[in-house]
């Protein structure tokens, strides 16, 4: 006798939550979603790894430059690469990382969200429960200046988390109604007090595993005055065998001087574009722990 109650409570219950469902909708918010495959193994992919070239500095030399060169080559198994393509005929794998949302809430109607794959797609997204809106998120945009001046470059040590006191390439988030150009030298100007001219495209860095893509621009100084900005502790120019290697603030830093002093001492600027991945385990500050791979460059 209890057993049957039990199921007859039980029965109830899913009637009233299909009604209140079909009321408020019309249907099930999820007769249209599909659920996230979790026992599915991720797939792996394959990345080409391009080689960044020699030594930059002298190799009698025993500067912290040199030595950070060398472990970046480590870091990134350089190996010789066709110099007509850019690209690198070895290769490394990397599990990818499916992304999870983070939005609990509808931005229309302000229910809570549950995380599913839409019907035609293959991403999990945050969809609303009671209006069924799909909300969508995409990568953020970083802009910022490599700016040259004396055959030097400027860098800032940053006042802000993350990385605090550690230097970096004056570079922000881009704000919609400007250009990335327009972005690059507004976030030199707010970080190092820097009136710059944009000279072209150097680089662009993608970091699919936290949603930023970076573009560096070349720049120049329109005249010779800098400082501090609010974010910034301090700001310098310095020679190639003068940046603090061992103070860098991000992994894109990073590259993005190894390439530029690579391209300098050959003679030929050239615009680049590359992946930088996490190795696994890798802690958010290690700057050298990631693969670099795709480098194309023109």
């Amino acid at each position: 006798m209890h057993k049957r109650k039990s199921n007859s409570r039980r029965t109830l219950n899913k009637e009233m939550i299909r009604s209140i469902h079909t009321i408020k909708t019309g249907a099930s918010p999820f007769h249209r979603l599909k659920p996230h495959p979790f026992s599915l193994p991720h797939p792996f992919i394959q990345s080409h790894t391009s080689h960044l070239g020699p030594p930059l500095l002298n190799p009698k030399s025993l500067s912290r430059s040199r030595r950070y060169f060398r472990a970046l080559q480590m870091s990134t198994h350089l190996s010789p690469s066709n110099s007509d393509s850019g690209v690198s005929s070895s290769s490394s794998s990397l599990p990818s990382m499916v992304h999870k949302p983070n939005i609990g809430f509808c931005q229309s109607c302000g229910g809570p969200t549950k995380h599913v794959i839409p019907e035609g797609e293959e991403r999990m997204r945050a969809v609303c429960t009671v209006c069924e809106k799909v909300h969508y998120e995409n990568p953020k945009m970083v802009v910022g200046c490599l700016v040259e001046h004396n055959s030097k470059v400027l860098l800032c040590k940053r006042k802000i988390q993350p990385s605090y006191g550690l230097w970096t390439l004056p570079a922000g988030f881009m704000e919609v109604g400007e250009s990335a150009a327009e972005g690059a030298a507004r976030e030199t100007f707010e970080e190092a007090c820097a009136d710059v001219e944009v000279i072209s495209p150097f680089a662009q860095l993608d970091i699919p595993l936290i949603g930023q893509s970076y573009i560096i621009f070349r720049a120049k100084l329109k005249n010779p005055h800098f400082a501090p900005g609010p974010e910034s502790l301090e700001c310098a120019l310095f020679g190639f065998d003068e940046i603090p290697f061992d103070s860098l603030a991000f992994s894109s830093v990073l590259v993005t001087l190894q390439m530029y002093i690579e391209d300098v001492r050959a003679g030929k600027l050239r615009s680049h574009y590359c992946t930088i991945t996490k190795k696994p385990g890798a802690s958010p500050s290690d700057t050298m722990g990631f693969i670099m791979s795709n480098h194309l460059c023109v």
